[in-house]
């Protein structure tokens, strides 16, 4: 079996590690950056499909445009919201207010088809029920009861 040797008199970096125990694979510089662009651009997608569902594929106007640039601002400020808020809780309300976000935001998406605003408030409900469960068993079992990550 053929294995890679150490090169004598090269010394090894040590790694370091995030709170996770894992190796800690990106800088601090990209960990800001991405702290800056993950809601840049979940919110011009988001945006994005939130216009496209509100013209069924008509013509793209400028009120079409505005429309999606309001919802892109408006999710983008919300998630940067709960994602600080998130972070200064328990784990229960951690979980609920990232299923209220969740719900929400498919229930406004949903309700941009067209749709009733019953029908879309029952599934922005069933899938924020569904987030709550699984973030829920994810924060119970990866944080202590004052939401601190386990190690």
């Amino acid at each position: 079996m053929a294995h890679a040797a150490p090169v004598p008199g090269r010394a090894r970096r040590a790694v370091t590690t995030g709170l996770s125990g894992l190796p800690d694979v990106f800088s601090a510089r990209t960990h800001r950056v991405a702290s800056v662009a993950v809601p840049v651009v979940l919110g011009l997608v988001y945006g994005y499909w939130a216009a496209a569902n509100r013209r069924a594929g008509g013509e793209i106007t400028g009120w079409n445009l505005l429309f999606g640039f309001v919802t892109a601002a408006a999710f983008m400020v919300l998630y940067v919201a709960v994602r600080w808020v998130a972070s200064q809780v328990i784990r229960e309300l951690h979980a609920v207010l990232w299923a209220v976000f969740a719900g929400g935001t498919f229930g406004f998406l949903y309700s941009q088809g067209g749709n009733s605003v019953l029908r879309s408030s029952i599934m922005g409900l069933a899938i924020g029920a569904a987030f709550f469960v699984v973030l829920f068993y994810r924060y119970y079992t990866h944080e202590d009861a004052q939401g601190h990550r386990l190690r």
